[in-house]
């Protein structure tokens, strides 16, 4: 029968997927795909092994006027010993 010969086949449009022989061979493609805001699954012997996204597509990046380190000044009484320690806490 037809369809005992049909195989399921998933396509998404925004990943792609590229071996670690793609990302040698297949380069110019990895870019075009990224170019075209898809991200990229790089599989090695067929497991997930990580992702390449496209630059400005994540949303986690902070900025560094955010970080606790941003202003420090002489003004301050406490060194950067004392800060450092004081945010990075004791050890348990």
């Amino acid at each position: 029968m037809l369809l005992d010969n049909l195989v399921n086949v998933y396509i998404d449009l925004d990943i792609m997927d590229a071996s670690i022989v793609d990302l040698r061979y297949k380069t110019k493609e990895i870019l075009a795909a990224l170019e075209r805001r898809e991200t990229v699954s790089v599989l090695y012997r067929g497991k997930l092994k990580g992702t390449i996204e496209p630059a400005g597509s994540t949303e986690s990046v902070s900025k560094v006027r955010d970080h606790e380190m941003f202003g420090c000044s002489k003004a301050q009484n406490e060194g950067v010993d004392e800060i450092m320690e004081s945010l990075r806490g004791g050890r348990v």
